[in-house]
């Protein structure tokens, strides 16, 4: 069956308190907020590249102020900037979480599925020889069945 790369389980009191811990983790960051596809696509994007750069651009601002029109608001550049760096190890710990969440999740399916195509294949051997699994089979097998195309006669 290939290799058994997790072999764990995951009790209602572990998934309960998980699930504890990142209620508790949300009602901790209020501040929060969701942005829409539209309005994510019209905002200027932002990566580690442009995270250094706000962060020396905040340096120069803070040092020459006198070269900002006095209509530039310093405070809010400030602010924003300091809840950038303050997010990013945050951030840096969960996006590690939900990667392990991740593989963890493909690695168990992955292998569950393996598993279930052996089982397939068992049925329909035995099913051979029985008849008794047809039903079953017959189940099992709508996981293949292949949707017509549009345009084609059975569609």
């Amino acid at each position: 069956m290939g290799s058994n790369r997790i072999d764990a389980s995951f009790t209602s009191e572990q998934r309960e308190k998980a699930k504890a811990a990142l209620a508790s983790l949300a009602e901790s960051l209020p501040f929060l907020i969701d942005l829409g596809t539209d309005e994510r696509m019209t905002m200027l994007k932002f990566g580690e590249k442009n995270r250094s750069f706000v962060v020396k651009a905040l340096a120069i601002a803070e040092a020459q102020p006198e070269i900002l029109p006095s209509s530039f608001p310093l405070g809010e550049f400030r602010s924003d900037v300091a809840l950038v760096e303050s997010l990013y190890p945050l951030r840096h710990a969960i996006e590690t979480l939900s990667r392990q969440v991740d593989d963890t999740y493909f690695a168990a399916g992955s292998e569950a599925y393996a598993a279930a195509l052996r089982v397939y294949q068992y049925a329909k051997v035995h099913n051979l020889v029985s008849g008794a699994l047809e039903e079953a089979i017959g189940d099992l097998g709508q996981r293949f069945a292949r949707k017509a195309r549009p345009g084609t006669p059975d569609a």
